[in-house]
């Protein structure tokens, strides 16, 4: 990676597992900026930061200073760190997921081809299950084929922008940069039912109005979300008992069929198809610029559509108020 800025994707977990709390995090975070200006957080467990500076400031090689941080994170917060390194995001990214805790995987600059040939086609940034079929369906299932392939094919199977963003990943070629930012903040909301409620309906119902209304303030807000919290309360034998479990998205969205799906499953988790509930709350976590957002490429019609409509329904609540269009479900 001489000459080139080195990136490190860093993921945290805590000495017996799970993420780090949000107190280790931040001190984490700033464990980070000691050694750069250039981090940007990834919440819940996760950070990147551009070294190239600090390479030469401190004088260390990429798994020399990579070791220091990782001691630091140890000593000072009790959480290990998996660290991948190479010239990109993208590239740093791939591989940390590599990376065993402890241990740092390095992808130098002239191995990078080498690297990524191998790997499915659904590796790289932006593919997802529905773009990976189609390349499949053409013979690219591997990163090496869809590099190897004209662009000119490529785009004629994707179009002109997806198929210019896949040759370049399959490439390593990666234009986003590491962006400073302070750690993510949250938003949240809350909905309460006037007596105990036992109908599974009613909690569904709640449940996506708290989505569409978090849904519609993220985009409102040019912001995407990480990961979301849910509470449940409920009437238990010693009173009012709350449950709360926390589960991180596929990718960062602000999309409410998204945030929907998830929290239902966070629901059904729960396993209280026979609770009196009284109430829900709903956080959603890791906030950052939509802009700066990976977005997994989909060639599904079905979501396309249903993007469309969002973004027109999001033009009619800014000019007739937030209450002007909603949900069937939520209509009755």
């Amino acid at each position: 990676m001489s000459g080139r800025p080195a990136v490190l994707c860093l993921r945290f977990r805590r000495i017996g597992g799970g993420p780090p709390d949000s107190a280790a995090y931040e001190g984490l975070l700033a464990l980070l900026g000691a050694f750069t200006p250039v981090v940007e957080a990834a919440p819940p467990d996760g950070a990147l930061a551009d070294i190239g500076g600090a390479l030469r400031y401190f004088g260390q090689d990429v798994a020399g200073l990579a070791s220091v941080i990782r001691v630091r994170a140890l000593a000072l917060h009790g959480v290990d760190c998996a660290i991948g390194a190479a010239a990109n995001p993208m590239l740093a990214r791939m591989a940390a997921r590599q990376a065993a805790p402890g241990t740092t995987f390095t992808v130098p600059e002239d191995e990078t081809a080498g690297f990524l040939a191998a790997k499915p086609a659904a590796a790289l940034d932006g593919v997802g299950p529905a773009t990976a079929r189609t390349l499949c369906g053409y013979g690219l299932d591997s990163v090496g084929r869809i590099a190897a392939a004209p662009l000119a094919t490529l785009q004629r199977i994707t179009g002109v922008r997806t198929g210019r963003d896949l040759w370049e990943r399959a490439n390593g070629i990666d234009r986003t940069r590491v962006v400073p930012n302070a750690a993510a903040r949250s938003i949240g909301a809350e909905r309460s039912f006037p007596r105990d409620e036992l109908d599974p309906e009613r909690h569904r119902r709640a449940l996506l109005s708290l989505t569409e209304e978090l849904g519609a303030r993220l985009r409102a807000d040019g912001q995407v979300c990480r990961s979301l919290t849910v509470t449940v309360r409920y009437a238990g034998r010693s009173g009012c008992t709350t449950l709360t479990r926390s589960r991180t998205l596929p990718e960062p969205t602000a999309h409410s069929a998204a945030l929907t799906a998830l929290v239902y499953r966070v629901q059904d988790s729960f396993a209280l198809q026979r609770a009196r509930v009284r109430g829900f709350a709903l956080r959603a976590e890791g906030l950052h610029d939509a802009e700066r957002a990976a977005h997994q490429l989909s060639f599904d019609p079905v979501d396309e559509r249903a993007r469309r409509i969002e973004a027109v329904s999001d033009q009619v609540r800014a000019k007739f108020g937030p209450q002007a269009v909603k949900p069937g479900r939520l209509a009755a």
